[in-house]
């Protein structure tokens, strides 16, 4: 169970860095979102008249709903004031720990030495990377507030996903809430330019939807099948993919303080997949 489980959050980290890649590109990172969001909610819902309602589970889905719509706002903000090879990494990098901290304190999830140790790396990883750029006050404070945002969903979730009946009920509604109501929400709040930004970006948005399915329908799985530090932890390998994309088609600078945060967080993934 725990060696599939590292598997599917394995992919799903591939396809979560290529989502967050495609809404770096935009334009208009708010719309963008939106359509993202919304064209998961769309090909998603066929499948909530075939499974069963997600009963026990509305709290924890109302809960993620509102830290998502929180997450969504400071990513977009962290995304808009720095490069994505500095604000995605350490949004990403401080989440695992917080994650693991809150699953082991409050839910008292198991955590051993090899799993601790690549969660320890990993962070090591992401300041190596985090130091490799200047990086004002506001854009450091956005992306820590999108880490601690992304721990919070990513236990709330966990806990979600155990109580629903099946897991693909839960994954069904977390996309319907999201793109439903935030998707609809940032829609309305850009207003025209939404308009704008939905005849230019819905190729690109339409082809995120559809892989955000992808990437946190296995981690949701994969968080059903094992414990929530080590999968929490082995997500943010997506780190590793997101560096590569942002350096070979954004054309960022990988610099030597970037390549030791590789290393490093290289490292922590394989720790954390031995773990299993």
């Amino acid at each position: 169970m725990e060696a599939t489980a590292s598997i599917l959050i394995l992919i799903s980290g591939c396809a979560h860095a290529i989502v967050n890649a495609i809404l770096k590109s935009g334009r208009d990172k708010m719309s963008g979102r939106a359509l993202i969001d919304g064209f998961s909610a769309v090909l998603v819902a066929p499948a909530a008249f075939l499974l069963p309602l997600p009963t026990q589970a509305w709290g924890w889905l109302a809960a993620s709903g509102v830290v998502h719509l929180i997450y969504l706002f400071t990513l977009i903000k962290s995304f808009e004031l720095a490069d994505m090879t500095v604000a995605y990494p350490i949004a990403r990098g401080i989440a695992p720990v917080l994650a693991a901290t809150v699953a082991v304190a409050c839910f008292h999830e198991p955590i051993t030495a090899p799993v601790a140790l690549g969660i320890v790396l990993i962070a090591v990883g992401v300041a190596f990377i985090g130091m490799s750029h200047t990086l004002n006050r506001r854009a450091l404070l956005w992306a820590l507030m999108t880490g601690a945002c992304i721990a919070g969903y990513t236990v709330i979730d966990a806990q979600g996903v155990r109580a629903a009946p099946t897991a693909a009920s839960y994954i069904v509604w977390i996309f319907i809430v999201l793109g439903g109501g935030i998707g609809a929400l940032f829609a309305l709040w850009r207003g025209r330019e939404f308009l704008v930004a939905a005849a230019e970006q819905w190729r690109p948005g339409l082809a995120a939807g559809a892989l955000s399915i992808v990437t946190y329908g296995l981690a949701l799985l994969a968080f059903r099948l094992g414990a929530t530090p080590r999968l929490a932890a082995l997500r943010e390998t997506s780190i590793l993919f997101a560096t590569a994309i942002a350096v070979v088609f954004l054309k960022e600078r990988m610099t030597r303080h970037r390549k030791l945060g590789v290393a490093a967080i290289a490292l922590g993934a394989m720790a954390l997949v031995a773990s299993a």
